[in-house]
């Protein structure tokens, strides 16, 4: 399918006076600055979901359903932030997860991308589908990234780049499963945005000459787990079934996700598939999780229910359409003092200290209003 906009409409969605802008105080001007410099089609791919987008409602209607419990008198001077993922360190428990259309969103993409997170710290889940070509997208990065891929094309594709990773030194393989078949997204179709259409994809380049002759399957994961030494991260779990396959057929880690809303309509939150999740798995493989993560309260909730890293996915598009690499940057430092400051609040100096015990579920609210109203209180 041919998309009927013109792709020339998107060679700089990004006004050259935010190229690189870093002045912002808050999350929220990054929003806003990201949809004043973005046309609408594009504003609409990044913010949007799928069919009724119930699930990206849902995403942040189940954050907001938690509440966290203040603790006082406390030694909070010095707040630790770092964790690690499969063994890499970082300063801070959260990550840009993988877009493949970041240069539609500004004109440097997957680049600043990977600038930006790893001089601040942390990693790029760089995805397969990105406008720049894997050899290039490191030499951007001061520390290892990692390669998100899609089962396309052929199994001698999906090793050969598996191989080309290994040589670049990128620290693990994320398989994303999620997408069997790509979700009507309502927005695009008003649009007749096709964003495969408006940009080249060098990376798959070796995959279009003829038909996928790849059937994913957890036999074909559990092969491609045995291939190479780098350890896999299978992305787009959502339920407890499918993340003990992940760990049967050697994946060291699951990354919950519904694809930022974008695929599944009415599936669950990956909040709320962290919390029926997590407890299950009991620390046996690392969990990492996105959608609708937006703020430091945000991922001190993921942290406290078991989460090692959580994925930045419209947050991310968000902060680079505001100001580039420079505009990611600030994002990252900004989410990380709302993060540290959240860690003091409800009297924790570490991650490790981050529980259940800090979380209160606000919907006992109204059970409590009522009970207290009845009783005369």
């Amino acid at each position: 399918m041919t998309s009927s906009i013109n792709s020339t409409l998107f060679t700089l969605p990004v006004p050259a006076s935010n190229a690189n802008k870093s002045d912002f105080n808050t999350l929220s001007e990054l929003c806003s600055a990201a949809q004043a410099n973005l046309p609408k089609p594009i504003w609409d791919y990044l913010a949007g979901g799928a069919g009724t987008e119930a699930t990206l409602r849902r995403n942040r209607a189940s954050l907001d359903t938690i509440g966290l419990r203040g603790r006082v008198l406390r030694d909070v001077r010095h707040i630790d932030t770092q964790t690690t993922l499969l063994g890499l360190p970082l300063a801070f428990p959260f990550f840009p997860s993988p877009i493949g259309s970041l240069g539609l969103i500004h004109t440097a993409g997957a680049a600043a991308v990977a600038e930006a997170a790893t001089s601040m710290g942390t990693t790029q889940f760089f995805g397969i589908n990105s406008e720049i070509a894997i050899d290039n997208v490191v030499l951007h990065a001061t520390r290892p990234l990692v390669l998100q891929l899609y089962l396309r094309g052929d199994l001698a594709w999906a090793r050969s780049i598996i191989d080309r990773a290994v040589t670049l030194g990128f620290h693990a393989l994320c398989i994303t499963v999620d997408v069997p078949v790509i979700a009507r997204r309502d927005r695009d179709l008003i649009n007749g945005f096709v964003a495969l259409d408006q940009q080249a994809r060098p990376n798959l380049q070796a995959t279009q000459s003829g038909p996928d002759s790849v059937v994913p399957d957890w036999q074909l994961i559990e092969s491609l787990v045995k291939h190479s030494s780098l350890p896999v991260i299978i992305k787009g779990i959502q339920t407890l079934e499918d993340a003990r396959l992940a760990e049967s057929v050697g994946a060291k880690a699951v990354y919950l996700s519904n694809h930022g809303g974008r695929q599944l309509d009415y599936a669950a939150s990956g909040i709320e598939m962290l919390s029926e999740i997590a407890p299950k798995l009991n620390g046996s493989i690392e969990i990492y999780v996105d959608g609708g993560f937006q703020n430091g309260s945000d991922i001190v909730k993921a942290i406290a229910l078991g989460a090692r890293a959580i994925g930045l996915g419209k947050m991310q598009g968000y902060a680079l359409a505001a100001g580039g690499a420079a505009g990611l940057q600030q994002m990252l430092r900004l989410l990380h003092e709302e993060l540290a400051t959240t860690m003091a609040l409800v009297g924790a100096t570490r991650l490790d200290q981050l529980g259940p015990q800090v979380l209160r579920p606000l919907s006992n609210i109204q059970n409590e209003i009522t009970t207290q109203f009845a009783a005369g209180v």
